[in-house]
């Protein structure tokens, strides 16, 4: 195991949190299987309104129960870093499809390298486990994101990552559902975090266990998340795009305009010129937005980039052996 800490170091403190709906037929092997994987660490499930037995099947395996009455995942991510309180924060998903195997290389790797997050970058064979939808979506939103944000993953949208808790503490987490995986790459690269990918492998869910996303709606949420991220964060280039087609339309309607107004003197279209003289002053107003923006957006993330660095590097704990 990788560390960098000596044994005088303080053990970290490790908590792993599993947000659950209605999952019964895997959750009792995901408790099980990260208890036996990190033995020292605190186990959380954290139910969203299951109508099965999940939380029966939780507790009897042991682990400690909190309730999320807001519906949606990114609801329960967000009580679950408000919640709890560690050092490490390992957050998988209830369907039993990661390899809990994975988790002890990914905290050493946390925490020898002074990370604030490792994501599990999905790795399969298997059609049944990452259909191809499902894949290409992926593939599609992370490229978009990236474009946008910076190519720091290959898998954007995993649902297995492990957080220091300097992450977890200054993530605001404005999501409701599945498009919370985005929001937490976003935060990490406004914030120029040092995060890392590690490969794990993606299995297919059990018999009798349904997935709960849905490809082409939260597809959707996804993409008009990342949308609205590029507007709260780089709000100067975002309405800068508008102000640039409005001002590109605006010339282009205008030149006919001009060169009869050279010729003429006259102005035959008015209802074009005012169509340009408007869509040039909504671009310059776009503009003006874009720049008042980008400065509450800066004076935004120096605060947040204070309460991250009011918590400890995680380099100033250990993994329990």
């Amino acid at each position: 195991m990788i560390s960098n800490a000596t044994e005088d170091t303080p053990a970290a403190k490790i908590a792993v949190l599993i947000p659950c709906y209605n999952e019964q037929t895997t959750i009792r092997a995901v408790v099980q299987d990260f208890a036996a994987h990190l033995p020292d660490a605190s186990i959380y499930v954290f139910d969203n309104n299951s109508s099965d037995a999940t939380i029966e099947r939780a507790r009897e395996a042991g682990a400690t129960i909190r309730s999320v009455p807001l519906q949606g995942k990114g609801n329960v991510v967000r009580r679950m870093f408000a919640d709890v309180d560690a050092d490490v924060y390992v957050v998988v998903d209830g369907d039993d499809t990661y390899d809990a195997a994975d988790a002890p290389a990914f905290v050493d790797r946390l925490l020898a390298e002074d990370l604030d997050m490792v994501v599990g970058a999905r790795v399969s064979d298997e059609d049944a486990a990452y259909r191809r939808g499902h894949r290409f979506g992926n593939v599609m939103l992370t490229k978009f994101a990236a474009h946008i944000f910076g190519n720091s993953f290959s898998d954007m949208l995993s649902g297995y990552r492990v957080f220091s808790r300097r992450f977890a503490k200054s993530f605001a987490a404005h999501s409701k559902g599945f498009e919370i995986e985005t929001e937490l790459a976003v935060h990490a690269l406004e914030l120029r975090m040092p995060v890392q990918e590690m490969q794990t492998r993606y299995k297919a869910r059990p018999a009798g266990s349904a997935s709960k996303l849905n490809t082409y709606r939260d597809g959707a949420r996804i993409l008009f998340m990342t949308l609205r991220l590029f507007k709260a964060e780089k709000p100067l280039a975002f309405f800068s795009i508008g102000f640039a087609v409005c001002a590109l339309a605006s010339i282009v309607l205008a030149v006919p305009v001009l060169q009869t107004f050279i010729e003429t003197g006259l102005v035959p279209r008015l209802p074009t010129a005012l169509l340009c003289a408007a869509l040039m002053l909504f671009g310059a107003l776009l503009l003006v937005c874009g720049l008042v923006s980008d400065t509450i957006t800066r004076g935004r993330a120096e605060a947040k980039r204070l309460v991250y660095l009011s918590f400890r590097e995680p380099s100033q704990r250990r993994r329990a052996r």
